[in-house]
């Protein structure tokens, strides 16, 4: 499905100027002591690499390390062998540092370790530590976009994502965002993710309007994206949306309004969120560009963004003779085909809000 990114690369650590044991007592500030026995161990390494040491090394860095739970860790660009084996023993990964970045310079095969937020196994040797950070699989992380917000909407929830960069830009058209799971990585800024989300829906809107049904009152395709949008928001149940597609499509073939509601909350509020209160009569006569009960065919934009579902749903209504459909109290709808019938749907609806407000 759409919306699913792909990670870029994560960059690679910048090489050290000095040495790795110069490296790391920068930055824990060991003793003398500390300082001289990891020298000692490196110039060991070097000098018997074959012999004995040698295997001791490999068997170290290869054996399970000592973290008892998954272990997520960040380990920030720019960071040295030297600096990432300190994070990596201050996280529980590795019991030694120094070991780690002697076995990465002996058995790492040449490969950088990388920068990002990594997930590292409970468990894991320094050997898989080290594989991990050279692969550059970095964490993914996802945001659920879901069906029917606004752009306003959807925007708070990209400016809320943990571990996004940037800001937010507030000029996007509504209904031009795909509402879908998108995954990221850390430090991936908000900007680009809101263009994928817009790619996502422009792709989806032009494979479907070449699978759309014959003599649609529908002209263009951001018609079918306002129409849709009508849909997504009149209702949340799967089953009925190509029926509530079809009761529009007829209505707008008979020249009839649509007399949708929400076109007229999202006019009353400009996009910014739900009214807060039930409609009222005098709302529904409210003149502006959004009030389907008081202008002819669509709204000049849509009202929220639609998923997939409503606009397929929209290309391709269901057959029905029907005109009329109004809530039945279960979270659905009762459809009618005439006026008479409709108010008889109405009247049974009204019953049900006297019943639950008395409750």
């Amino acid at each position: 499905m759409a919306g699913e990114p792909s990670s870029p690369p994560a960059p690679e650590t910048e090489p050290s100027k000095e040495s790795d044991s110069e490296q790391t007592t920068a930055v824990r500030g060991s003793s003398l002591g500390k300082f001289l026995s990891r020298l000692v161990a490196l110039v060991v390494v070097a000098v018997t690499l074959g012999g004995g040491a040698t295997l001791y090394l490999f068997d170290r860095y290869n054996r399970d390390g000592p973290s008892v739970a998954d272990t997520v860790l960040v380990v920030p660009r720019g960071t040295a062998t030297a600096g990432i084996g300190v994070l990596l023993e201050d996280a529980g990964i590795v019991d030694d540092a120094d070991f780690f970045s002697i076995g990465v310079r002996v058995f790492g095969r040449s490969l950088p370790l990388r920068a990002g937020e990594f997930a590292f196994p409970a468990g894991v040797s320094a050997q898989a530590a080290a594989e991990i950070l050279q692969t550059g699989e970095t964490v993914v992380r996802r945001l659920t976009i879901p069906e029917g917000l606004t752009v306003a909407e959807v925007l708070d929830l990209v400016d809320g994502a943990a571990g996004l960069a940037g800001d937010v830009d507030p000029a996007v058209e509504e209904g031009s965002l795909l509402p879908e799971t998108y995954h990221y990585s850390l430090g991936d800024t908000r900007a680009d993710l809101v263009v994928r989300m817009g790619e996502a829906m422009d792709t989806t809107v032009a494979e479907l309007w070449e699978q759309r049904a014959d003599d649609l009152p529908i002209d263009s395709r951001h018609e079918a994206l306002v129409l849709a949008s009508i849909v997504e928001k009149e209702t949340g149940v799967a089953g009925e949306r190509a029926r509530v597609a079809g009761v529009f499509v007829n209505r707008l073939r008979r020249g009839m309004r649509l007399q949708s509601d929400p076109t007229v909350v999202y006019g009353l509020t400009d996009g910014n969120g739900p009214l807060g209160r039930p409609l009222t009569r005098n709302d529904l006569k409210v003149e502006h560009a959004y009030n389907t009960y008081v202008i002819d065919r669509l709204p000049p934009g849509p009202i929220a963004n639609p998923g997939r579902a409503s606009i397929e749903a929209v290309l391709n209504p269901a057959p029905t003779d029907e005109l009329y459909f109004v809530a039945d109290g279960t979270g659905g709808h009762a459809f009618a085909k005439t006026l008479d019938e409709h108010n008889r749907n109405v009247a049974r609806w009204r019953r049900v809000q006297r019943n639950n407000a008395g409750n």
